[in-house]
């Protein structure tokens, strides 16, 4: 994925990531299932996509296949805000596929304002899940590496080339 800031930047760090995701049979006559991410793995395991790792009564978990987190140094900000909240999270992102598997992975990523953005995509199924401490220190590290601290400017408007009229409490137009 891009660095959300919108500058085009070259990631500097990659996580290789397994994705965990619950399949539910739904309490609806219009859905059969409800998917959803469960889990984020560090690493990837040794076992096929969509392999059955347990089920339940009505609930299967499934390795759904291996992503890859990518850090950038533009980010550092957003990933340093992620791990100071009370749940740092990891957004894993699915788009529907016509295969005989429901979703396709299409990435994973540390940076809420990612995650978030992202959530308005249509039908693709973004869900935050738990960051493993494992990849919260990866990142951790990253941010000591790579993390600059930005001064806030706050921006001050322009005045405009010529005053609008004023309008006085009737409404009427008055004169400076």
């Amino acid at each position: 994925m891009a660095s959300s800031s919108g500058i085009s930047s070259t990631a500097l760090a990659h996580i290789a990531v397994g994705v965990i995701v619950e399949r539910r049979r739904a309490k609806s006559p219009w859905l059969d299932f409800i998917w959803r991410p469960a889990a984020v793995l560090a690493g990837t395991p040794e076992a096929a996509p969509w392999t059955p790792l347990s089920e339940a009564q009505d609930t299967t978990l499934f390795y759904a296949g291996d992503a890859v987190i990518e850090l950038y140094r533009t980010e550092t900000a957003n990933y340093r805000s992620n791990l100071a909240s009370n749940a740092p999270s990891l957004w894993v992102i699915m788009r529907p596929n016509a295969s005989r598997n429901a979703y396709k992975i299409l990435a994973v990523t540390a940076d809420p304002a990612e995650g978030e953005a992202l959530t308005d995509a249509g039908s693709d199924l973004v869900e935050p899940v738990p960051m493993p401490a494992a990849i919260a220190e990866a990142i951790n590290h990253f941010i000591a590496q790579h993390h600059v601290e930005r001064p806030f400017f706050k921006r001050r408007r322009e005045r405009a080339a010529s005053p609008a009229p004023r309008r006085g409490s009737d409404g009427a137009r008055t004169e400076e």
